[in-house]
């Protein structure tokens, strides 16, 4: 089981710590709402990335025979969905910035939507975790480690969004354009 974990663990934090829709909205939450209504926003991720996880875990074989057209379908859907979190940081006002995209069901659709976050929990279940023979039990402790490490780098870039507070005050627009740009740039990057 250990050495299962320490061959994906460089995947894992990798692709958990880099720029993507789940930290970038984590950042942009705590930053223009600080910590107590943008953890919202990452409870709601925490909570859609457990849903997927559960679904990675129990359907995986299956998921095998469908994948291509679950990923083409879910590819649009949740670029679509980025594209329009991207559009309101980048026009949004500090007023605005700290009402809809700050709730919990932003987060959870975020993260439900996410197809960097399906693909790489279909990887690291596929090419790791199941070629190792792995039991459905080692399965679950392999979602809770993954789980643990995400929520780590959710928290991660939540903490530098609240850091940066008063400083992302007086530059809204250009930080709001900038992550705007981001999102909008995960989403493109998604459809490619």
């Amino acid at each position: 089981m250990v050495s299962v974990f320490l061959s994906y663990l460089p995947y894992a934090l990798v692709t958990t710590f880099t720029p993507g829709p789940n930290n970038i909205m984590s950042l942009y939450s705590v930053s223009t709402s600080g910590w107590r209504k943008g953890s919202r926003v990452i409870l709601g991720i925490f909570a859609g990335f457990c849903v997927v996880m559960a679904g990675v875990i129990l359907f995986c074989h299956e998921l095998a025979k469908y994948i291509p057209e679950l990923v083409e379908y879910l590819k649009y859907i949740g670029a679509a969905y980025i594209i329009w979190l991207a559009w309101h940081i980048a026009t949004s006002t500090p007023s605005e910035s700290s009402g809809h995209s700050v709730s919990f069901r932003s987060g959870l659709v975020l993260a439900l939507s996410n197809v960097k976050v399906i693909l790489y929990l279909i990887t690291i279940f596929t090419a790791y975790i199941i070629p190792a023979g792995s039991s459905f039990p080692e399965m679950l402790l392999h979602g809770a480690a993954i789980i643990a490490i995400s929520a780590v780098s959710w928290c991660t870039w939540g903490a530098a969004g609240g850091i940066m507070q008063s400083f992302l005050a007086e530059y809204y627009r250009p930080f709001n354009i900038v992550m705007g740009l981001i999102l909008a740039w995960c989403a493109i990057r998604i459809m490619g």
